[in-house]
């Protein structure tokens, strides 16, 4: 058989060797994870450091993509910027006042965004965020022993809201803590609160006698004041009623002298109408007045008022007297007058007659 030698044309195509087909599979797959390890990711709420050989070269602390070097020449480290919060157990403390009270503070804090205070972080706490919260418990039990010798029982604990300091006991302790904090972990404290406050029984029974003592002090002024009030009332009335009574006297006296001087002006006018009438009936008001219904009297007839009764007016049945002088009126009016006499007089009433 003979050859047939292939005949290379123009227009044919060489195929690539498999093994250039390999190196360029490798090849982009070396240059995909060069890229990949190449790539930063930083998320929100994070910051990333960028190490060399262990050492930190740069923080990232804004989101979103970023570049260094593959590793292991350059490796990353993320830093959580989230706040935290930690709360410590419940401390005996004492008080200024000597008195011994149980507290439980809670502390929220974060690892600030400044490049210099994520590493201090790292430094400080190994980036481990409870190992920082157990450090910072600490420190918060010590601030509390500070803090709390600074106020009364009664700032921390009372039934006068006015009176509760609770607010300035928070922010003292926050003073106390957040430098140290900060200058030691680089953590930036956000709020120090008590969680949880409590007394021991020994404590409790003192509040429980001041409180019972401040009620009792409430209930005695409240009590003396009701007392002032009541008197000042009483004064008042009585004031009141003193000036009332002397006005209604003084017009019940006003009223009476109008009564009485009108009376006079009708008994001047009835005696110059009719003096005689007048008397007659003056000496019968004189009469009702003095006899009641059982008086019993023995009186003479021809004295006045009792005359009327025997002789009547004066004037009935006799002859108008002339407008003469005369020189013995008293002879003239002899025949008219009755001699002394005593008569029995009848009151009408009376049980037994009277002679």
């Amino acid at each position: 058989m003979s050859r047939v030698a292939p005949q290379i044309g123009c227009g044919t195509r060489r195929r690539p060797s498999p093994y250039a087909l390999r190196l360029v599979v490798a090849a982009a797959i070396i240059a995909g994870a060069a890229v990949a390890s190449s790539a930063v990711m930083v998320a929100a709420g994070q910051a990333v450091v960028v190490t060399r050989l262990g050492d930190p070269l740069r923080v990232l602390t804004h989101s979103g993509l970023a570049w260094k070097l593959p590793m292991p020449i350059e490796s990353t480290l993320a830093v959580d910027l989230r706040a935290h919060t930690t709360s410590g157990g419940l401390q005996d403390v004492g008080t200024r006042d000597g008195l011994r009270i149980l507290v439980q503070a809670f502390l929220a804090w974060r690892v600030p965004d400044d490049p210099a205070r994520i590493l201090q972080f790292i430094r400080a706490a190994g980036n481990d965020p409870n190992e920082a919260a157990r450090q910072l418990r600490s420190l918060v039990g010590s601030a509390l022993q500070i803090t709390a010798s600074n106020f009364d029982l009664t700032d921390l604990v009372n039934t006068d809201p006015a009176k509760v300091r609770l607010a300035d006991f928070e922010n003292q302790l926050r003073q106390a803590v957040s430098q140290q904090v900060l200058d030691i972990y680089g953590i930036e404290v956000q709020q120090v609160g008590v969680e949880r406050l409590s007394l021991p029984a020994e404590t409790l029974a003192a509040t429980v006698a001041r409180m019972r003592a401040e009620r009792e002090t409430v209930a005695a002024e409240r009590t003396a004041e009701g007392l002032r009030a009541a008197a000042q009332i009483r004064s008042d009335a009585t004031r009141d009623a003193r000036i009332t009574i002397a006005k209604a006297k003084a017009e019940a006296a006003e009223i009476e002298a109008q009564s009485r001087q009108r009376a006079a002006e009708i008994y001047a006018g009835s005696y110059a109408r009719d003096p005689q009438l007048y008397t007659m009936l003056r000496s019968l008001d004189t009469v009702a007045a003095v006899v009641g219904p059982r008086t019993r009297l023995i009186l003479r007839t021809d004295a006045a008022p009792f005359d009327v009764l025997v002789q009547g007016p004066p004037g009935v049945g006799k002859p108008p007297i002339a407008n003469t002088w005369n020189p013995n009126p008293a002879a003239a009016s002899e025949p008219d007058m009755p001699g002394p006499a005593t008569m029995g007089l009848i009151v009408p009433g009376s049980p037994m007659q009277s002679r």
